[in-house]
């Protein structure tokens, strides 16, 4: 679990600094779990020069091979049902009911990332199939994330969608205290300025 949590971070500071190069002072929100995990579901279909980059972002720390049983380690840990805050990680494929997708890809899939696939109709129903996605996200995030996929993102040439959602509520450890907390201007730089709460 460490190993592949020193990985993430290395990859997420990397993500950061490619992220924020075009506006240095906007604010970025993300969850580099979120990503790393997808890109290493997504590293278990691919082949050739494709997976050797793909890998190259977490070879660093462990090997290859490692990647998917340490993440699959790490996931369980996450998902622990006793502890003092909600987390949960889901993900999930969806997959042209037509196509034939690799059973060794699907189980390692299943195995290491409790990734089902469900198989839809993106060839005659993909806005209903977008629909059935943002259902299971916003089921799975408790109504925090409503659309995640918007109008005209799937068309029928879609074959494969991987969804990861992650849902966490917990308590600062140290509480804010309410009746010294109000709104107030915020500075992002010299120039902008926002008000926040």
């Amino acid at each position: 679990v460490e190993q592949v949590s020193c990985a993430n971070s290395a990859f997420s500071l990397t993500l950061l600094k490619e992220l924020s190069n075009n506006d240095k002072t906007g604010n970025i929100f993300f969850s580099p779990f979120s990503i790393s995990s997808a890109l290493a579901m997504v590293m278990l279909g691919a082949k050739g020069n494709t997976a050797t980059q793909m890998s190259e972002s977490f070879t660093e720390h462990f090997t290859s091979d490692d990647v998917h049983s340490s993440f699959a380690q790490l996931l369980s840990v996450l998902n622990k049902s006793d502890a003092p805050y909600s987390l949960s990680v889901a993900n999930r494929l969806y997959g042209e009911q037509s196509y034939q997708f690799v059973e060794g890809f699907l189980g390692k899939t299943k195995k290491h990332y409790n990734a089902e696939l469900e198989a839809v109709d993106f060839i005659k129903s993909f806005d209903a199939a977008r629909l059935n996605i943002n259902s299971w996200v916003e089921k799975t995030t408790q109504g925090k994330i409503k659309d995640l996929l918007a109008q005209g993102v799937l068309d029928p040439m879609t074959r494969l969608v991987l969804v990861n959602a992650i849902y966490f509520k917990g308590l600062w450890n140290k509480q804010f205290k309410q009746d010294q907390t109000q709104d107030a201007q915020f500075r992002v730089n010299k120039v902008i300025l926002h008000e926040y709460c």
